[in-house]
């Protein structure tokens, strides 16, 4: 009886507080858990309006997308940290733009700047994450050196920069597995190849105003030629270097003043 009591007691400890933190979280984030609501109960809907319609990978999306919005308290519950109320907005809007308008809405194919916006922000985003888990080890006490603020920003973009090639690696190994493409395609209307150098050697060889693009002789429905992916990873590579090279600016700007940033932890 007295282990049965003592269990029971256990478990109510760690209810409240579980209980306790998730008060305490909305406390400390009552600007954002509106708009947690918002689209938590947005994508509810939409996940409802898929299992009617038996689209099933739509439904994954949303299941998905409902996990990824406990990210930030799973954080600030894990590493004992605040993330700040802008911080937060932005990583719930980014993932609601991401997963549900970009994939069920289908707006990476509607917006043409879409899939570019989200890249620069993400860019922006996970630097912004790196500078807050490196600004907290350098006030540690317990950790023996100290990081200058240029090397604080450098960390960051680096950090940003690994996540970015990370995930493209991960979206071509998607489109060769399962052919989703991830990586959207892109018409040029010119190339420059060795492979089509007449004489066999290393020379490159020009084609100007490319207008039809021939595959196992049926005409594409394109006017021009379709590059398969390379493009569209590179310029997502270069708007994330962007965004975080502009959040590192806006970090080293506040760190050398002193000023604590609206996206600091």
């Amino acid at each position: 009886m007295k282990n049965q009591k003592s269990k029971g007691s256990n478990k109510e400890k760690k209810d409240k507080g579980f209980v306790d933190r998730a008060k305490d979280q909305i406390k400390t984030h009552k600007g954002s858990f509106l708009l947690y609501l918002i689209l938590r109960a947005a994508i509810i809907v939409v996940m409802i309006l898929n299992i009617l319609g038996r689209d099933w990978q739509n439904v994954a999306i949303c299941v998905a997308s409902l996990l990824l919005f406990l990210f930030p308290s799973f954080v600030e519950s894990k590493w004992h940290v605040r993330l700040s109320d802008t911080l937060v907005n932005i990583i719930l809007l980014f993932i609601f733009a991401a997963e549900v308008l970009g994939e069920i809405g289908a707006f990476y194919v509607l917006i043409p700047w879409w899939d570019t916006m989200l890249h620069t922000l993400s860019g922006f985003l996970i630097a912004g994450v790196g500078f807050s888990l490196v600004h907290l080890l350098n006030d540690n006490r317990k950790i023996v050196f100290s990081l200058s603020p240029f090397y604080i920003v450098l960390t960051a973009f680096c950090f940003s920069m690994t996540v970015a090639v990370f995930w493209e690696f991960i979206e071509f190994g998607a489109d060769r597995i399962w052919g989703v493409d991830m990586q959207k395609d892109t018409v040029v209307h010119e190339i420059s190849s060795v492979m089509l150098d007449p004489d066999g050697g290393n020379r490159p060889y020009r084609i100007d105003d490319i207008t039809t693009t021939v595959v196992n002789g049926e005409q594409l429905p394109i006017y021009g030629y379709l590059d398969i992916g390379l493009m569209d990873t590179m310029n997502d590579l270069t708007v994330c270097c962007i965004g975080a090279a502009i959040f590192c600016g806006i970090g080293y700007a506040s760190m050398k003043k002193g000023e604590k940033s609206e996206f600091d932890i």
